[in-house]
């Protein structure tokens, strides 16, 4: 067990009891709702652009919404918890992105569609600040614990809205309406245990104000996990961008592109199981951070150099590769020591981190375009991965982002 683990457990036992397994089932039916309003637009992007006569420009716009919103709804979300509580803020988000689920699979604008979008996310926005904090609040001494519960869940529902969008839009005979529309209903069922929580709301410390954007502006450890979580999305933003096209211009079908996007989509899953949970076992987590560098590193060089044929296997290393995503979210418990601050180093890392990966794709796709090749690519993700090792080890050494008085140490 790690002494930060150990310390914060003897501030607190936690949640205990049947209130700790409703927290624990609301958490996980949360996590499987925060990124449906974003994979399973993907597989139907082209019927829904066709049917709501959507210009390049929407269809940009579209895609790039869930950065700007992750960003922007993401640095408000501690004000608005202390204005609304937290169990009832989470409650409210998921309403919020039922409804904007709901509305877009039943309109017939562009516009329409890209302002439920933006509901929608809006209320996935939230849930990515809130849910690290109410697992370093209710669940001090199982930090790691309850953030594998979190990723593992939040990784599945990726997947699973990713994978299931077609068939479900296949068996409603080409109905892509259909196909969105039913993530309404897992978001509704997501609602009820909160619904049930909000009128429990926990006490809060009010001593962390001093922990404002402002005064993690000017923390290098709050920077070098905002740039650390930055890295590592932008690692993953370009790879569901770009894997795909770089296997069939290595000679796959589209056919095996796609079964290999699965397959480096579906690693997340077991990968998100054993991070958080090995990570908090140590103070230190740069060995970690060093691990998944080298397997980035040698995923990277096999897709680049490597026969196609096996190009499987390093996509697979670089979904390995991935789990610094799991491990940034667990550094935001472990190099914090209230909820308070939790919630507001996720809301400045994950907000500013997610500013820094939305530059990736684009890049990726005007080098591609002018090289007409992925040298210039690949040559960008080992700087990206690069900057992930320097800042990753200098987030990953055990101390905390405040001292015992809740002011942040520069």
């Amino acid at each position: 067990m790690s002494v930060l683990t150990h310390q914060t457990r003897g501030r607190t036992g936690g949640t205990t009891g049947s209130l700790a397994w409703l927290l624990v089932l609301g958490i996980v039916l949360a996590a499987l709702n925060l990124r449906t309003a974003v994979t399973s637009v993907g597989p139907v992007l082209d019927r829904i652009s066709s049917g709501l006569g959507m210009s390049g420009v929407g269809v940009g716009l579209l895609t790039t919404l869930p950065v700007l919103i992750f960003a922007s709804v993401g640095a408000v979300t501690p004000a608005l918890a202390r204005r609304i509580g937290e169990h009832r803020l989470l409650l409210t988000a998921l309403v919020a992105l039922g409804s904007g689920l709901l509305i877009r699979a039943m309109v017939g604008s562009a516009e329409v569609f890209l302002f439920s979008s933006a509901l929608a996310l809006s209320g996935g926005a939230v849930g990515n600040v809130l849910i690290p904090t109410l697992i370093k609040r209710h669940f001090p001494g199982r930090a790691g614990t309850m953030t594998t519960v979190y990723t593992t869940a939040l990784a599945a529902g990726t997947m699973l809205a990713a994978a299931a969008t077609v068939p479900i839009e296949r068996a409603a005979d080409g109905n892509w309406h259909v196909a969105l529309g039913v993530w309404a209903a897992l978001a509704a069922v997501a609602a009820i245990p909160w619904l049930a929580l909000s009128r429990s709301e926990p006490e809060r410390d009010t001593g962390s104000s001093d922990l404002g954007p402002r005064s993690l502006v000017r923390s290098r450890l709050a920077w070098a996990v905002a740039a650390y979580f930055g890295t590592q999305s932008m690692v993953a933003y370009i790879m569901f961008g770009f894997l795909p096209k770089m296997l069939i211009d290595g000679g796959y079908t589209p056919g095996q592109a796609g079964l290999t996007l699965g397959v480096f989509t579906a690693i997340g899953i077991p990968v998100s199981m054993v991070v958080p949970w090995i990570a908090s076992k140590f103070a230190d987590q740069r060995p970690v951070v060093a691990a998944f560098v080298v397997f980035y590193t040698i995923g990277f060089l096999g897709l680049w150099l490597a026969p196609v044929n096996l190009a499987w296997l390093f996509a697979v290393l670089v979904g390995i590769g991935m789990g610094s995503f799991p491990l940034a979210l667990t550094m935001l418990a472990l190099r914090t020591r209230t909820p308070e601050a939790t919630a507001a180093l996720s809301a400045f890392g994950q907000s500013a981190g997610y500013l820094i990966a939305g530059a990736g794709p684009l890049v990726v796709g005007v080098m591609h375009e002018a090289s007409g090749g992925w040298t210039l690519s690949f040559l960008l993700l080992f700087a990206v991965v690069g900057v992930q090792l320097a800042t990753g080890w200098y987030a990953g050494r055990a101390r905390y982002l405040e001292d015992e008085k809740g002011v942040p140490a520069l």
